[in-house]
């Protein structure tokens, strides 16, 4: 039986983890928005071209403000990019984190299914052996092994 990883993570560091993700989620409760499906159709994520433009648009606020349109509430507009550019930058760094902690469960996942292979080939092995109980768990795991019929192709039904 071979684990291709294990777990590093202390108690004290996974209850750590907990806490401070219950921390953002208390951070972020009423103060981030939930779009519905049609609300995010309306709306839309601007394009890479997009993002680009904004802040081309930002730069010559930045340095050439006199070039800058009296009808944009420029206050506004600059606590809107740096809401952006901050939301951009954390999600960033969430979804990597994301990520990686999906690949190792993933890793943990694999592992675990590996050892209940190797569990259900040992209670086979002892049922057969006729040791007591296996029979019982045999029967009960074969479920999760459903063997399907291959329906034949409508070539083969009419030959």
């Amino acid at each position: 039986m071979r684990n291709i990883i294990q777990d590093v993570l202390t108690q004290e560091e996974k209850d750590q983890a907990e806490s401070l993700v219950t921390q953002l989620e208390t951070i972020f409760l009423d103060k981030l928005s939930a779009l519905t499906e049609k609300e995010r159709g309306s709306y839309k994520a601007i394009n890479e071209t997009n993002k680009l433009f904004v802040n081309k648009v930002w730069d010559y606020r930045q340095h050439s403000s006199g070039l800058s349109s009296p009808d944009v509430d420029w206050q506004e507009f600059e606590k809107d990019y740096k809401a952006r550019v901050f939301a951009e930058n954390l999600m960033g760094r969430v979804e990597s984190l994301a990520y990686r902690l999906e690949s190792t469960k993933i890793l943990h996942d694999y592992d675990n299914y590996q050892d209940a292979l190797n569990d259900y080939s040992y209670s086979q092995y002892s049922k057969g052996a006729g040791k007591p109980g296996f029979t019982e768990k045999v029967a009960e795991l074969k479920q999760f092994f459903a063997r399907t019929r291959s329906v034949p192709t409508t070539d083969e039904a009419e030959e």
